[in-house]
This record gives C-alpha cells, structure tokens and sequence, in this order.
C-alpha cells in the first residue's frame, strides 16, 4: 500500500447498484467532460521531482494510428503508477511505448535522463532495466516452471547468471519451487502470473511495466499477486508502471495514479486521494 492514504477514505468505492452502471460510451463521454490538461510540473512533482522514468510530449500508435497525443508521465525509483481510464483511451499503448512496440511519432522515453526513445525492446530490458509482464498468458506451457524461468535470461551472455537468478527466486517463492521440474500447463492462473512476473526478474529489472495484473484471477490469487508486487516495490524498490482492470484495487496499491482520456493524462494524483474523487469514483469506481 502506498504510504499515507486514509483507508477510511478510500472504502466508499465499489458498492454501486444497477442505476450507477454506466456503459462504456457513457463513461468515456463523462470522463471527457472531466478532463483537464496536466502540467508536466505536476507529474514531475508526484514523482517526488526526481523521476527515473519519464514520457516527454510522446505521440505513439500502431502504423497511421496516433493512440497517444503528447503525452507526459512521471515515475520516481521505487514508486508505483497505476493508469485507469475508459476502454481506449491508451492504457496499454503507454506500457507498449515505452517498452517499443509502439510507432513513436515524437517525443521522448527516458530512464534516468538518459533517452531511449530509439531502442528495441530487448535493448530497453538488457540496457536500460526495463522488462514487460504481459496481460496474455505468456507461460510455455510445455515446458518446465525452470525451464520458462530460464527463458527470461535469454539476452545474458552467461546462462549461469541466469539459474543464480532463478534459484534465488525459487528460494524467495516456494511455490514455484515445489513446482520446478513440472510443465507449465499444470499451474493455477495465479501460479502462472507468479512465474510471469518472476521470469521477468531474472535479469533483475529497475522498471516493471505490468499489464492487467488482475485479469482471470480469483480473489485470493489476485491478493497474491498484488503482495509479490508491493515486495518487490519495497522491499527490493522495483519501480512499477501498472495497467489494472480493477481501478479501485490499482489505485489503492499505487503510489500514483493517472486517469487517461484520449490518449492524454485527464486527471493525476496520490493513488489515495483519486480513489476519493467523486467523479473517479462515479465512473471507474462503481460508486
């Protein structure tokens, strides 16, 4: 949980009923009428005015497809930024961005003031610690829970860094341990997003980008998930820039929060104080 939020706050969210449903097309209408533009100082400034990962004035989409138009985004080293917003409005065009698997128009992607704009995705993970959890199912699932946890340090000229790194996860999450020589296809939903996640630390990233958390969990593995996330926050200070379906439960683990509309940053704030904005609330919240 990010520090200092009022949990009394924070619960009146989530309990809508049938006349607080809006559709789809209701909510991106509403969020455009709430919208405002942001100042880059503002985000710089929630990102504690040293951030390590920025997005400067990025126009990004897929061939002449312009998703994000001048977008800003700033994240401190081990601080956490959920973005929520209407279905479209370029959630995870931001995380494609900045990984590259976008078209960048303009703009610029930057990890400690130096610029990656340019860079392949396996350049962004090997040289500037990024790595990407996908929302898909990216597990193989006939190959051993070793064998996926391997394939995260493909870009590592010594494969024996890359089972040093595996067998401190094995020592850190005895549920994979106990599952190590067995294949893939055998594990729970929430067993596979743990083996996403940690095959995306074996080459011990500084900035997880993490799309969907949540998605096709039950309950208690998606409260599984969200604990790996937090200890890997602050216990081992991962930044990370999160996508989550369930606003209320992104924006109250996030230190930040940003509402996107269009492909712009509307609304920015602490996690905590937009999980207390009416309007946040009325449109993502169910309340």
């Amino acid at each position: 949980m990010a520090e200092g939020k009022d949990k009394g706050l924070a619960g009146g969210y989530g309990g809508g009923n049938v006349d607080t449903v809006l559709s789809v097309g209701d909510v991106a209408r509403e969020a455009e009428a709430i919208a405002r533009p942001v100042p880059r100082e503002e985000l710089v400034a929630l990102a504690g005015d040293a951030p390590l990962l920025t997005l400067d004035a990025l126009h990004a989409g897929y061939g002449a497809m312009e998703i994000l138009h001048g977008i800003d985004l700033a994240v401190g080293a081990g601080q956490s930024l959920c973005l929520v917003g209407p279905n479209g409005a370029g959630k995870s065009t931001v995380l494609h961005s900045i990984f590259g698997f976008t078209q960048i128009t303009s703009g610029r992607v930057s990890v400690s003031g130096r610029e990656i704009t340019k860079l392949s995705p396996s350049e962004k993970l090997r040289d500037a610690g990024i790595a990407y959890i996908l929302q898909d199912n990216s597990v193989f699932r006939d190959m051993t829970v070793e064998e996926n946890l391997l394939m995260g340090g493909y870009l590592l000229a010594d494969q024996g860094k890359a089972r040093e790194a595996a067998e401190a996860i094995f020592s850190r999450y005895d549920r994979l341990a106990k599952r190590r020589s067995e294949r893939a296809r055998v594990l729970s939903g929430g067993e596979r997003r743990l083996l996403e996640i940690s095959r995306a630390l074996i080459m011990d990233p500084s900035v997880l980008l993490v799309d969907e958390p949540s998605i096709g969990l039950e309950p208690r593995m998606i409260d599984m998930v969200f604990e790996i996330l937090a200890d890997l926050q602050k216990a081992q200070g991962k930044t990370i820039v999160m996508v989550e379906q369930n606003a209320k439960r992104g924006l109250d683990f996030a230190d930040i929060g940003y509402v996107l509309v269009s492909g712009r940053v509307a609304l920015a704030g602490a996690g905590g104080a937009l999980l207390e904005n009416p309007d946040v609330g009325r449109l993502f919240l169910g309340g």
